[in-house]
């Protein structure tokens, strides 16, 4: 799908008084060739959009308003960064009525409607538009992308986790089975929520896991990991929150098919990654100050020298190259604009 008359884009943001929401505005506000003509929420429709998200005042003299299908048709893309839950309810009056869709949440990632009920505790209410969807990883989908209409964007776990191990799993260095997976977060990556469990004085020093062995997203690490294999691939994946506001640090221990050296390991690597723009492959452990507010993805990789197991580090902005910035790398390849524009 591409512009050929060179007008700037017309795109909308549903859902735009969230993080994901307002990081997205952050990098659409003063685009030149992209105006941002319509940006939605319910609960706070009727305030402008300076209001909501300060840093953007003086830069994006909108009003939120609720969610209306026809106000949106025309328009180029359309942004949905809800809860996951409500982009399936609404995805399919877009259709048709927009050049494309891209949806930050979790309802088109999973292959089938039963996969999705089991992880996501709901019912799915549109299961057709999952075999229609294209998953937005460009690093492993760049070619479908182009000209995509529906576009799932990654969750923000498996962007890191799943970089992390794409050149490994490709390479068919690692067995399919029992590949360990630790992620923290920021406190961004729940949302913003008035959840108690979240608040400065649960979160201040402290550190904690949860949705040990259900998380949503075991299903789609497994089963993207698993199309890239040819074979059923078998993720423990534990995610923890950090008291900061943005960042995941992944580490992933897999283990080897058979012996093979570090330095053959890194070889894979750096040159699966050679030519990805927003993907540094490097031999120094990244931090997680490495990577935020940017949209790159920062790998390490190690093979333990007493238990023989590949170990990978990786650290992303999870709601940049895991929500918000990997949804406009989607955006500019679905319109064939240069793959780093506004992500500079």
């Amino acid at each position: 799908m591409n512009n050929p008359t060179k007008q700037p884009l017309r795109v909308a943001v549903v859902g735009a008084s969230g993080y994901s929401g307002g990081e997205l505005l952050r990098l659409l506000a003063g685009a030149a060739d992209i105006t941002v003509e319509v940006v939605t929420a319910h609960a706070q429709a009727g305030r402008p959009v300076g209001e909501v998200h300060p840093f953007l005042a003086g830069r994006l003299p909108l009003v939120l308003t609720a969610f209306d299908a026809e106000a949106l048709a025309g328009l180029d893309c359309v942004f949905i960064a809800l809860p996951s839950g409500e982009a399936m309810r609404i995805v399919p009056s877009l259709l048709g009525r927009v050049g494309c869709v891209i949806d930050l949440g979790g309802d088109l990632r999973l292959p089938t409607a039963e996969l999705y009920e089991k992880y996501y505790r709901k019912p799915h209410a549109a299961p057709r538009l999952l075999g229609e969807a294209v998953y937005g990883l460009p690093e492993l989908n760049r070619e479908r992308l182009r000209g995509a209409k529906l576009i799932a964007n990654p969750g923000c776990y498996p962007t890191g986790a799943i970089l992390a191990l794409l050149p490994a799993v490709k390479a068919g260095l690692v067995r399919p089975e029992g590949i360990v997976i630790n992620s923290l977060s920021g406190v961004s990556g729940a949302g913003r929520s008035s959840a108690p469990e979240l608040s400065f004085a649960e979160m201040d020093g402290n550190v904690r896991a949860y949705r040990i062995g259900d998380h949503q997203h075991v299903p789609e690490i497994a089963g993207v990991l698993g199309g890239v294999a040819g074979a059923p691939v078998t993720v423990s994946f534990v995610p923890h929150l950090l008291p900061v506001t943005r960042g995941i640090y992944t580490t992933v221990h897999a283990d080897l098919k058979e012996p093979v050296a570090e330095a053959f390991v890194r070889s894979v690597y750096a040159e699966h990654y050679l030519k990805e723009p927003f993907v540094r492959f490097g031999v120094h452990i990244p931090g997680l100050r490495d990577v935020q507010h940017t949209n790159y993805c920062d790998l390490a990789a190690f093979v333990e020298p007493h238990t023989g197991k590949l170990v990978v580090t990786s650290v992303i902005d999870n709601l940049v190259k895991g929500a918000a910035g990997q949804a406009v790398q989607n955006l500019n390849l679905a319109f064939g604009r240069p793959e780093r524009a506004l992500l500079q």
